[in-house]
């Protein structure tokens, strides 16, 4: 698949199972992230890489977060599950770097093209994957279990595998609908 189908065919893939990336695999995903748009060479992404019993510890740390903010029975049941939806999830933040020249906003948008770019990564070597956000992402008690500061950004979830289900095609985008031609 060259650079242009990859992204003109991206989709997310919700039922994820193994294998997940690993070894080279894997590597080539941490290096697409690291190949983002950076401002000032700030390098303000970080990320954990949850396999195995790093899922149990994700989703120790989300029904925690689930009763810390009063949630459902339903909700804090739920939440210990999540992370198993997938044999890989990488937890993505922006640890914000203090610069007169680039704002928070950018570098939330630096490793939000990072989370991007290791989904594309991870479909070029044959694997599937989904970035899923929700309330956990902006918790503070979520930030306090993963030893980040609160003024830094959760940007999201990439859970990362093999794909379940056969893509299903997406349809097509009347590009006149989202772009304004100034000539």
């Amino acid at each position: 698949m060259d650079a242009l189908d990859l992204l003109l065919q991206r989709s997310s893939q919700p039922k994820l199972s193994a294998p997940a990336p690993e070894g080279d695999a894997l590597e080539n995903i941490k290096q697409a992230a690291l190949r983002a748009p950076d401002h000032a060479g700030l390098k303000p992404w970080r990320f954990i890489v949850c396999t195995g019993k790093g899922l149990n510890k994700l989703g120790d740390m989300l029904q925690e977060c689930a009763i810390k903010e009063d949630k459902d029975e339903k909700s804090i049941a739920r939440a210990i599950q999540l992370p198993l939806r997938a044999p890989m999830v990488i937890i993505a933040y922006t640890q914000y770097v203090e610069h007169d020249k680039v704002p928070m906003v950018e570098q939330v948008c630096s490793t939000a093209c990072a989370v991007h770019s290791m989904q594309m990564a991870a479909q070029a070597q044959g694997f599937a994957g989904i970035w899923r956000t929700g309330s956990f992402a902006q918790s503070n008690y979520m930030k306090k279990a993963l030893g980040i500061s609160e003024e830094d950004e959760i940007i999201g979830f990439l859970y990362l595998g093999t794909s379940s289900l056969k893509p299903m095609p997406k349809p097509g985008v009347d590009s006149e609908t989202y772009f304004t031609d100034w000539n």
